[in-house]
């Protein structure tokens, strides 16, 4: 009788641990499931019954007047005005005109947006039908991401399924799919690093982990862009030598064929994708480019830009052509920071903190970028649950964030007929703008050196141990800058034992 009592006391923690983490995946899916939505009910309100003979809503642009939230969104928005309404197939047909204007199904959002549009918009004959439908393709990336984080870091995963920016910008625009991207490369790479329970060793090598991370990363920079910015970070990572760090790289040196094949796969992906677009509508495809490059820091991209600069230059083409200058420098001085700042941590702890560095390269983007969309929020919103970023800082960042969803949006109507702005309008927006400005200038430098949570941290750490002991075993810990060093074996854990040596 004594080896099944044995047996179960063996087993006891697995079932636990799995039990657990259904546990926290349900609640985790729930609260994801009641913020969308809320979101999708807030929006809502922007469209219904009467409609023009464009299908566009009388209840456009304001809704019901005295909602808490504004029901204004892009995905009701983009409705018309790129013949998304037409259901013309995008970027094929279309250009930019003289003035700015796209035409001909161009939509200035990279190309799987743009097809995201054009699905979403399939049997719509209103606006109000292209939310509905647009929507239903957005819910499930939102709960995929709150499954992957689930996983990763347990509980913590409700920062993202609980709060605000979930029920604000869910459905404002087409950001869920890029995040999920983002989330999902991340994910690759943790559960490449875990352990199999059965053989003892990482589930997947090192660069295949990276390549797979990095074509994700590439169908994220062919939705939004951002993404493809943590394949350098991601590369860095693979160089050298992940988790192993400073003793791989003793043993074997620099993996600059696995940084080549990172590297190599996220241009091989964005070629794949983009190529087909360039081939049969090459004006359209670059439409959409020019017109981004043609856009400028004005009233409703609430950067520092014009919540700042304008005031010494006024709005003059000095202005514009400043901020098309100091806007990229900045931003690659600030991605060069990142990187140098990574690079410092590897010298020190022996592996590249390269989620970390990516959420520091995303700090610096966000900062200086001309255009800061609200729903940007949703962006950095990950790193905040899967890293210790400090909590007065996360309360900071989203208290702002609430205040300039409810004021920009009632800026916009009130301006387009030419009242005079209240002053508690202009307060909020330029008031969370400068609050964000400051976060995220002092997230550029903090976020390389912030730690993960766990059970992110400890996966990988300990090869002999499997995964679901790695989440639930207290001893393990965050390894000091002295435990890393090339010939000093694993990690120590508490009580001056090697992690997992016999008691």
């Amino acid at each position: 009788m004594s080896e099944p009592r044995t047996f179960s006391r063996r087993r006891s923690p697995q079932l636990s641990g799995r039990g657990e983490t259904a546990l926290i995946v349900l609640v985790s899916v729930l609260a994801t499931t009641v913020t969308m939505f809320w979101s999708f009910q807030a929006k809502l309100r922007c469209g219904g019954a009467p409609f023009d003979a464009l299908g566009r809503s009388e209840n456009w642009p304001t809704g019901e007047s005295g909602a808490l939230i504004p029901c204004y969104s892009d995905l009701m928005y983009l409705w018309l005005g790129r013949d998304i309404n037409n259901h013309v197939f995008p970027y094929i047909h279309g250009g930019i005109g003289s003035d700015g204007t796209l035409f001909g199904g161009v939509v200035e959002y990279p190309v799987l947006s743009g097809l995201l549009m054009f699905f979403g918009a399939t049997g719509a004959d209103n606006d109000t039908e292209f939310f509905v439908r647009s929507a239903l393709l957005l819910a499930p990336f939102g709960i995929a991401i709150t499954i992957l984080l689930a996983v990763m870091v347990r509980w913590w995963a409700l920062l993202w399924a609980a709060t605000p920016p979930l029920v604000l910008y869910s459905f404002h625009n087409w950001e869920l799919p890029v995040v999920a991207t983002a989330v999902g490369a991340i994910a690759v790479v943790t559960w490449g690093a875990s352990t199999d329970p059965v053989t003892g060793r990482h589930r997947l090598q090192l660069r295949t982990a990276g390549v797979a991370a990095a074509v994700l990363l590439a169908i994220g920079f062919c939705l939004k862009l951002y993404p493809g910015i943590f394949v350098l970070p991601l590369a860095a990572y693979v160089l050298t030598g992940g988790l192993g760090g400073a003793r791989s790289v003793a043993r074997r040196g620099l993996d600059w064929v696995g940084a080549a094949w990172v590297a190599g796969a996220a241009i091989i992906t964005v070629v794949a994708i983009q190529l087909p677009f360039m081939v049969l509508g090459f004006d359209g495809w670059k439409a959409a480019l020019s017109f981004q490059s043609r856009r400028r820091a004005d009233v409703d991209t609430n950067s520092i830009w014009y919540w700042g600069l304008r005031y010494i230059t006024g709005t003059t083409d000095s202005y514009h052509s400043i901020v098309g200058v100091a806007s990229p420098l900045l931003i690659l001085a600030a991605f060069a920071t990142a990187m140098y700042l990574g690079w410092r941590r590897y010298e020190q702890l022996g592996f590249f903190p390269w989620i970390g560095v990516s959420a520091a390269m995303l700090a610096g983007f966000m900062l200086f970028h001309k255009v800061h969309s609200p729903q940007y929020t949703l962006w950095i919103l990950p790193f905040f649950v899967l890293m210790q970023v400090r909590r007065p800082v996360i309360v900071a960042y989203l208290l702002a964030d609430v205040a300039l969803d409810l004021t920009i949006f009632r800026l916009f109507p009130i301006r387009d007929a030419g009242d005079p702005l209240p002053w508690w309008i202009l307060t909020g927006v330029a008031g969370s703008v400068w609050v964000h400005a400051a976060l995220l200038a002092y997230l550029i430098f903090s976020f390389v050196g912030t730690p993960l949570r766990e059970p992110l941290a400890s996966i990988g750490k300990h090869a002999h141990k499997p995964f679901h002991h790695q989440a639930s075993d207290p001893e393990l810990i965050e390894p000091r800058p002295d435990d890393l060093r090339p010939n000093s074996g694993v990690p120590t854990a508490r009580g001056g034992r090697r992690a997992g040596e016999s008691t």
